[in-house]
């Protein structure tokens, strides 16, 4: 019903709210009653005080502040700093807004008139609010922003109006027939919001572009990088929105330029790694990015081999794994960089590579680039089989949740890296002498060892299947006909009810 954009920023939101009405805990009848019995006076000092709070506070942050001459270098720095801040208030004032109106129709279905005029004052006056915020730290906006502007909060206006009329009617019948014209009010209110905040933030994203672009103060680039940063983690729209206003170029001629410090470029990758996730859904970017492709990889491999700090690293070969994910060409350029003989050295530097999450992306990479022959090569000479084997082992040390699902990737693309290269027999001879097979069965019949991940139990099946051909006499006769010979679902339905056969 609403608008992709909002439904985009309101599946961030937690939808339990806890401060519900104290009516809401009340019999339906009593609700009834109580409503009754409120003047309308005290009904309308409530709204109204919901009204000037907002109000009173978009005052307030409008007041100008005047400043001296020499203080005007001072404000622009100051004004630099506050910009990702004040992206996070409209963000924030988005959010509130979105959850209001997804409350309204909540309420609406169930005949809750009162509740929803009530939330509908209280949207107005934010909506009015995010414009009036907005206007106050935005250095221009277009003709078409302000007209979206008017009709939002014109709509808005009315749909409280509306809403008010409802309130005041006991027929039945008469609400019942008005219920589908709040409705309609409330989709193009949703829709005239979700257009202004898509304009916005392509508007913002484009000043920030534009000052990286422009700009020849180091900290006026970092700035505006890591307001680009903090958008792109919003949500799958705003990394379209980026995408979509040659953000690419601008972060290749970052990555590109010698002249930036590593945390610029550390920067930069970060934005890539999220606006490329294999994730996303929208592929209009893609287009853009193919063409600057060789760059963006050559610097990235650069930055993974001079990073200085664990940090660095990670940022550079998440963006370098999902890259990998676009074409094989981008692992045919990876193979040309000899990127895997700097990847796999990384991993012996405990200081660069200190986390699963660091092993999570290279692993990433290696499975992608495993279906290429060349490859194989490539990772026996940089002892990469032993890296794979160790990666069987990842565990995690301190039980998070996130750092637990980074160790199960990390098994689970071990394994299929191990399965995809040992086609070539001299990959599985290796993997053989490192005793591979008998951890990968250890991971497919103890559950506790893959954490219970099916995701890993069938990457171990298959790499185990994989090297039971080029090495039959690695197996114990009861693992070959348990794990090997059967179907591949009947194995993995024998492995996961294993943990029940134990109890």
């Amino acid at each position: 019903m609403y608008s992709s954009l909002w439904k985009s920023i309101h599946k961030r939101i937690n939808m339990a709210f806890k401060g519900e009405d104290h009516l809401d805990s009340l019999p339906l009848p009593v609700q009834r009653m109580h409503l009754i019995q409120v003047d309308s006076v005290q009904r309308w000092m409530e709204d109204l005080k919901l009204m000037t709070d907002c109000e009173c506070m978009c005052i307030l942050q409008s007041k100008p502040i005047s400043i001296e001459k020499d203080e005007q270098n001072e404000l622009i720095l100051s004004s630099q700093y506050s910009t990702c801040n004040n992206l996070q208030l409209l963000l924030k004032r988005a959010w509130i807004i979105s959850t209001e109106l997804t409350r309204i129709a909540q309420k609406l279905e169930k005949n809750r008139w009162q509740r929803v005029h009530s939330m509908t004052v209280r949207v107005n006056c934010h909506v009015r609010s995010m414009i009036n915020e907005y206007n106050t730290f935005t250095r221009s906006s277009s003709e078409e922003m302000h007209q979206l502007e008017k009709l939002l909060i014109d709509k808005c206006s009315e749909f409280t109006a509306f809403t008010e009329r409802c309130v005041q009617t006991e027929d039945e019948q008469m609400l019942r027939s008005m219920k589908s014209c709040v409705n309609e009010t409330l989709t193009t209110v949703a829709q005239y919001f979700g257009q202004l905040i898509e304009l916005v933030f392509t508007h913002e994203a484009q000043n920030l572009l534009r000052q990286i672009d422009l700009s020849d103060s180091v900290y006026i680039t970092e700035s505006a990088i890591n307001s680009l940063f903090s958008l792109t983690q919003e949500g799958a729209h705003l990394c379209r929105i980026i995408a979509k206003v040659d953000g690419i170029l601008c972060l290749t001629d970052i990555l590109t330029d010698n002249t930036h410090s590593e945390a610029t470029h550390a920067e930069a990758a970060a934005v890539i790694a999220q606006i490329t996730s294999p994730h996303l859904t929208f592929t209009q970017h893609l287009s853009s990015f193919l063409e600057n492709m060789e760059e963006i990889v050559t610097a990235l491999v650069k930055l993974c081999q001079e990073a200085s700090s664990g940090e660095v690293f990670l940022l550079a070969s998440a963006a370098l794994a999902n890259i990998t994910f676009f074409d094989t060409m981008a692992c045919e350029m990876l193979l040309q960089l000899n990127a895997m003989k700097i990847l796999l050295a990384a991993c012996s530097d405990k200081r660069i590579v200190d986390t699963p999450y660091s092993r999570d992306q290279v692993v990433t990479i290696m499975a992608n680039m495993s279906v290429l022959d060349q490859c194989a090569s490539e990772i026996i000479q940089g002892n990469g089989i032993q890296l794979l084997m160790e990666m069987l082992f990842e565990k995690s040390s301190s039980g998070n949740t996130a750092e637990v699902a980074a160790c199960e990737r990390v098994q689970q693309k071990s394994a299929v890296t191990l399965a995809r290269l040992s086609r070539d027999p001299e990959v599985a001879d290796a993997a053989v002498k490192l005793s591979c097979i008998p951890r990968l069965i250890k991971l497919c019949r103890s559950p506790t060892e893959r954490n219970n991940s099916d995701s890993v139990l069938v990457a171990c099946l298959a790499a185990l299947r994989r090297l039971a051909v080029m090495s039959p006499d690695g197996l114990e006769d009861s693992d070959f006909q348990q794990l090997v010979k059967p179907r591949l679902v009947d194995s993995f339905l024998l492995c996961t009810n294993m943990e029940e056969s134990f109890v």
